[in-house]
């Protein structure tokens, strides 16, 4: 990936193929990325400075925030349904913390769609502590990602063995047309190598750029693509040591400006250009650091007011700060929730959760004079900025 002169740096190449046999076409070849990187643009180094800094702030909030473990699981949340959005599910927030029997029939499959990814991005980063990351690993959160939901015919957990296309409804109207299924081996090879390649010595978050770019490129399988190739971003950022707790998340970043997301990746291919993709992916990471940092602020504030009030129930303080420790994990909950949790009867878990909602910790959303679901109200808000 020679680029000390800007007009010889080669994303790829052009390679002429038959689609059944009839139609001609050409799919893209990426280059190699198992090589050094060097960039012109003079705005990369300021960037990727402020980008350091603002993770390394985020990092040790991370570390300093008690029972931060709970919280990082809403951050999983948000990334599964920012990343789900980006594919074109409508699942909001509010409905992705509810169980399953209370999501309407017609929105259930965008719901499953948003909970694999966060039993993929979880299951993920559990392997990774066993693991280097590798496709094996990826294509095992690729099983889960696409199993009983809508891409579950398109081969969950294996490579490709056709030809896919992005856009237009067929392959001689696409707009991008990955590389052919006879070229995976090479280019995937590749990019493990350079995953793992400490010669380099590539700053890491130059090396996540390139990564997510080359991955896309390649689109080793028929369906999800971009939510795996954004998973793949926590776990390098978990894998290089960049963070120890997983609680940077950009497709937020990516939702907010899908538009820009798509052709900066489009450019590195159409015009050569892997520095304006860098200075891209390094504003997402300095825009969401710093309102990774503000959530946690806003979080720990929250915590001491919610602790606050529940002083006043006394000897039940103790199990009301249990299930509020589970609450900043999965911030809905109903009586029969709260008594398994707590291992106590329905009646003590119903007047506890009913006190909750007299201190307004807990907001009840259903209406009904049973079966009422309750939300950690003002936590879930932090969520939906």
């Amino acid at each position: 990936m020679t680029n000390n002169d800007p007009k010889t740096f080669k994303a790829g190449s052009y390679k002429k193929n038959f689609f059944n046999q009839e139609y001609e076409y050409q799919s893209f070849l990426p280059e190699s990325v198992n090589q050094p990187y060097e960039w012109l643009d003079k705005r990369i180094p300021v960037l990727l400075e402020d980008a350091i800094r603002l993770v390394g702030e985020l990092n040790a909030y991370s570390i300093l925030v008690p029972d931060v473990d709970f919280f990082i699981q809403m951050h999983v949340r948000n990334e599964a349904l920012k990343s789900s959005r980006i594919e074109g599910t409508r699942t909001e927030m509010d409905e992705a913390v509810l169980p399953e029997e209370e999501i309407a029939p017609e929105k259930r499959d965008d719901w499953i769609e948003v909970q694999n990814y966060i039993k993929s991005l979880n299951h993920s980063l559990e392997q990774l502590k066993e693991l280097p990351i590798c496709m094996r690993l990826l294509k095992g959160a690729h099983k889960i990602l696409l199993t009983g939901v809508r891409g579950e015919n398109k081969q969950p957990g294996e490579i490709r063995t056709s030809q896919n296309w992005i856009g237009g409804t067929n392959i001689q109207t696409a707009s991008f047309i990955p590389p052919h299924p006879d070229d995976l081996s090479d280019a995937l090879r590749d990019m493990e190598l350079f995953w793992h390649n400490k010669g380099l010595n590539m700053p890491h978050l130059i090396k996540m750029a390139i990564s997510h770019y080359q991955f896309e490129s390649i689109h080793p399988f028929l369906d999800g693509n971009g939510r795996i190739g954004r998973l793949l971003m926590t776990l390098h950022l978990v894998e290089l040591g960049v963070l120890q707790k997983p609680v940077l998340y950009l497709s937020d970043f990516f939702e907010r400006n899908k538009g820009q997301y798509y052709d900066s990746l489009t450019f590195v291919r159409s015009r050569n250009d892997m520095d304006q993709w860098i200075i891209f992916f390094l504003s997402g990471v300095i825009e969401t650091a710093k309102k990774g940092k503000d959530t946690f602020e806003k979080i720990i504030t929250l915590r001491h007011k919610y602790e606050e009030k529940i002083m006043e129930l006394g000897r039940r303080a103790k199990l009301a700060h249990q299930l509020l420790l589970q609450l900043f994990s999965s911030p809905a909950t109903n009586a029969a929730f709260a008594a398994k949790t707590l291992d106590i009867s329905i009646s003590a878990a119903n007047n506890l959760v009913n006190e909750l909602a007299r201190m307004e910790i807990l907001k009840e959303i259903t209406g009904f004079s049973r079966n009422r679901m309750f939300i950690l109200h003002e936590y879930l808000d932090l969520f939906k900025r």
